[in-house]
């Protein structure tokens, strides 16, 4: 998987953070879009580690730790929500590349590679060769208007 971050690092500030709020008031919008052709498992596979890229990278992202009646703590989800998006593979090498040129919006891409290899090297090296990288999810984080613009024609992943 690759990052991309357009000029400044996107987070949230701690004053921000206002998880008694809808999801649809914070300042940052969080899409994950998958290539809607895959198989349900991979289509999972390339949601999950775009996800998990992009929460190491964006702070603020994720809400405090929850705990149940009995003491047990369930660690913290995203407060600020995260929509899951279907788009085709063309879609994604478009959406990926407008999103990369786009100021403030955090960008996380899953090539085709990673799931054509089981060892990190290998995938480097397959990544390394191409010049034209296929994509099977894209992770984007920033400004609502500008997330809301790159994802228009999108629908929810079925």
């Amino acid at each position: 998987m690759s990052t991309e971050s357009s000029q400044s690092a996107v987070g949230f500030a701690p004053e921000e953070i206002d998880t008694a709020a809808s999801t649809r008031s914070a300042r940052l919008k969080w899409v994950v879009v998958v290539d809607g052709s895959l198989p349900a498992g991979r289509a999972v596979n390339a949601a999950v580690c775009v996800a998990a890229a992009t929460g190491e990278a964006v702070p603020g992202l994720l809400g405090p730790d929850a705990v149940d009646g009995t003491g047990s703590a369930h660690p913290g989800l995203p407060w600020a929500g995260c929509a899951v998006l279907a788009a085709s593979g063309e879609q994604l090498a478009e959406l990926r590349a407008k999103a990369a040129d786009s100021p403030g919006v955090h960008v996380v891409d899953m090539p085709v590679a990673a799931q054509e290899t089981r060892v990190y090297d290998e995938y480097l090296e397959k990544v390394a060769a191409s010049e034209a990288v296929p994509y099977l999810a894209v992770s984007l984080i920033g400004p609502r208007n500008r997330v809301d613009k790159l994802v228009k024609r999108l629908s929810l992943l079925p």
